[in-house]
């Protein structure tokens, strides 16, 4: 049995079981959901052999408006999505605080000017001058952590983005 599928698996003509490697390879680099598609569609296949039935082709359907893709900053923190492409996330971010602050406790939770939500997740306590509407940072630490630093202080938290 298994030499019967290889002969009939070499027995079919080569441009009609594939489509030609270049034009695939010119598809598969376009960053854009919908024209990567619609560069798919458009390769031309071989003619079905003369004895298969002809298949009227499907009506097209309307093309979907790809979801408008989030700035590297307002993904910055998240859990990344599984994706091919390799998405270029920045290495910090800066914002501040919203409102009063003094400094953090384990499980303070801030929110940023940028919409942002960050939790401490460490086991440190800083008390700060209070400050409305301080600067900080959020940088990228080892194995997936961040911290959050006050600008003007030393302190920092090992911090996790809920938000």
């Amino acid at each position: 049995m298994k030499n019967f599928l290889l002969f009939a698996c070499a027995a079919l003509p080569a441009g009609a079981a594939s489509a030609d490697d270049a034009a695939l390879l010119k598809c598969r680099a376009l960053p854009d959901t919908a024209s990567r598609l619609a560069c798919y569609d458009a390769i031309p296949v071989a003619a079905a052999p003369a004895s298969a039935p002809v298949v009227a082709p499907a009506p097209a359907a309307p093309a979907m408006a790809a979801a408008p893709a989030a700035a590297p900053e307002q993904r910055f923190g998240l859990r990344p999505v599984v994706n091919k492409q390799k998405d270029v996330e920045p290495a910090s971010i800066r914002s501040s605080v919203v409102g009063r602050f003094d400094g953090w406790v384990p499980g303070t939770i801030f929110t940023l000017a940028n919409g942002q939500a960050w939790k401490v997740t460490d086991d440190t306590d800083a008390v700060l001058p209070i400050m409305q509407n301080p600067a900080v940072e959020i940088t990228r630490g080892l194995l997936g952590s961040y911290f959050l630093q006050v600008e003007g202080h030393a302190n920092s938290a090992r911090v996790a983005r809920v938000k």
